[in-house]
């Protein structure tokens, strides 16, 4: 049995301060995480519109399997809380 905190991932895309914003506060939480750049990852950005009505909202977030659209830190944490 592992302790591993759920899978952390950060979709992102240049330029946008609520990615930054909220990227800045994740480092400073000390959470690790993984960064998907959706201008770059069709993938990345498919998942996004499948989750954002068919936009391309950023920052979109998974912890574990829910996902988060434009989430704050604090919603960020209690997810992570609430992980089995």
């Amino acid at each position: 049995m592992t302790d591993a905190a759920p899978a952390i991932t950060v979709y992102w895309r240049p330029g946008c301060p609520f990615c930054s914003s909220l990227h800045r506060n994740m480092v400073q939480a000390e959470m690790t995480f993984e960064m998907r750049n959706i201008w770059e990852d069709p993938d990345a950005a498919a998942f996004v519109r499948s989750v954002a009505r068919g936009n391309e909202t950023v920052p979109t977030v998974t912890v574990g399997e829910a996902a988060f659209v434009n989430p704050s830190i604090g919603e960020l944490q209690r997810a992570l809380a609430t992980q089995p």
